[in-house]
């Protein structure tokens, strides 16, 4: 005997609809403010205009799928989205296509057997050992954040799809590595980021490669410690000063960027020029001497005296103040000569 019609059992599937169920219905009342959509027997459910990309298409008799979102609304209606089901479809269709090895992306929701999500129906699970190349301290603090990943594991009758983020940058630093080796040279320019500082120098990590920057190379200076210059963090370019592709070593130089103090020096030198300058030392053919701006060069004793029999002793002594005159210059060879003009500065 088929079963009696019975509103009490009717009534009971109302409180059968739990937030975030799918159901298929048909339009039954459109008013200014939304729909009354129904999706089964007695019990309808209201979908705000505001869900819908163009309101004005609606029409009373349209079928389709929507997700319920509250149980009950002021009036009673169960709340419904079109849009979420739309989006629940397209989460299936894109969790549906996933393979072996498929790269895809997921937003962390909660912490269990390792990082879950959903993607539509399908759980997506992360287990904490695949969850990054660096030691987690609290896996916790990365639920809500967006991450990167490569399929590991499908199980479409269970809908579980279970993932590597590890994997993913493991790849990646591979991939980029490689790219890195094969456009590296000597005297290139490259940007990088001062990661690590150690009392001879500092890692400086230029397109995820960690390269070497020793403290003599920093600056011309002599420094007491790299701090002196660089900080961790900073970023800089640098100058490619040795590669080593066999060992995967790359040498870096941030002085070979900067302009040699000797030769700014010599630049603001002008031949013709008289200047004061101290004599600091002796040669069998001349004299060493530094003009005020710290730039030093030869006063060869041609320059000095036309008697081929003076030794440079005769005519000057280390220590002396003179006047010279500056007769050559070359700034690519950081070499200058002198010419006396007389034999002590007033």
């Amino acid at each position: 005997m088929s079963e009696k019609f019975n509103m009490e059992l009717i009534d009971k599937t109302f409180t059968s609809y739990r937030k975030g169920q799918s159901f298929d219905g048909v339009v039954v009342l459109r008013r200014d403010d939304g729909i009354i959509f129904n999706i089964g027997g007695k019990n309808d459910a209201f979908i705000p205009s505001s869900d819908f990309e163009d309101y004005s298409q609606v029409k009373i008799g349209d079928r389709f799928a929507v997700v319920i979102t509250n149980q009950k609304n002021e009036e009673g209606l169960i709340e419904a989205s079109k849009s979420l089901a739309d989006s629940l479809k397209i989460a299936n269709q894109n969790a549906g296509s996933l393979r072996l090895g498929s790269k895809f992306s997921f937003v962390a929701t909660s912490v269990g057997d390792g990082l879950l999500s959903k993607m539509g129906d399908y759980k997506i699970i992360v287990p904490f050992e695949q969850v990054s190349e660096h030691y987690v301290k609290n896996y916790h603090s990365l639920v809500g954040k967006q991450f990167e990943a490569v399929v590991t594991e499908i199980d479409k009758d269970a809908k579980t799809i279970v993932a590597s983020v590890k994997l993913l940058q493991e790849q990646t630093r591979v991939a980029i590595e490689k790219n890195f080796w094969n456009i590296i040279f000597i005297n290139k320019i490259v940007k990088g980021k001062v990661e690590r500082i150690m009392p001879y120098g500092a890692f400086v990590n230029v397109d995820g490669v960690d390269c070497f920057l020793h403290i003599s190379n920093i600056s011309y200076e002599k420094l007491e410690k790299v701090e002196d210059v660089l900080n961790v963090g900073d970023e800089k370019q640098f100058k490619v000063i040795k590669v080593d592709r066999e060992n995967k070593k790359v040498e870096l130089s941030l002085k070979a960027l900067l302009e040699d103090p000797k030769t700014t020096r010599i630049k603001e030198l002008m031949v013709g020029q008289v200047y004061e300058a101290d004599v600091i030392k002796l040669l069998q053919f001349g004299a060493i001497v530094k003009v005020s701006n710290g730039a030093t060069g030869l006063l060869h004793i041609s320059n000095c005296t036309e008697d081929r029999t003076k030794k440079i002793y005769e005519l000057v002594k280390v220590g002396d103040k003179i006047l010279v005159e500056l007769i050559s210059k070359d700034e690519e060879e950081q070499k200058i000569s002198f010419k006396l003009v007389n034999n002590k500065a007033d």
